[in-house]
């Protein structure tokens, strides 16, 4: 596929997560899918394995956090699309907030989203997500 196109297909898999569209999630990730959110000590990090690995994340996020995720660029060459953004929410849990300027690197492959690396600020999710001595805020 053409750079344009892999760009388009990151859009739209961004414009599904906004939505909050599992469906069109699902039509734009390849089935073996593999989306790696590092760090310890906060509810997302790990590595998400096929369509199952990607429900698992979705229900994770929903159950755990409230977040807005605004992509602001789109970086690409091959195959590879690179996304800096920007997100800011709260852990459920915890209550508390958090900010967090982040880079995804994604693989696109037959129109596919077939990896996601994402490079995040770990520190400031792993703040949001501890909890006081007193337990939530």
């Amino acid at each position: 596929m053409s750079i344009e196109k892999n760009i388009q297909t990151v859009k739209d898999f961004f414009a599904a997560i906004g939505r909050g569209d599992r469906e069109a999630l699902l039509a734009l990730v390849a089935e073996d899918i593999k989306w790696i959110i590092p760090g310890e000590d906060w509810p997302l990090a790990g590595t998400y394995r096929g369509h199952a690995g990607l429900a698992d994340l979705l229900d994770t996020a929903s159950r755990s956090m409230e977040t807005s995720t605004e992509p602001r660029e789109f970086v690409a060459q091959g195959d590879r699309v690179l996304v800096v953004g920007f997100a800011s929410g709260k852990v459920k849990a915890t209550n508390k907030p958090f900010e967090d300027d982040w880079i995804f690197a994604i693989t696109v492959r037959d129109g596919r989203l077939t990896s996601i690396q994402e490079y995040i600020d770990t520190q400031a999710l792993a703040r949001a997500a501890q909890m006081d001595a007193s337990g939530p805020v």
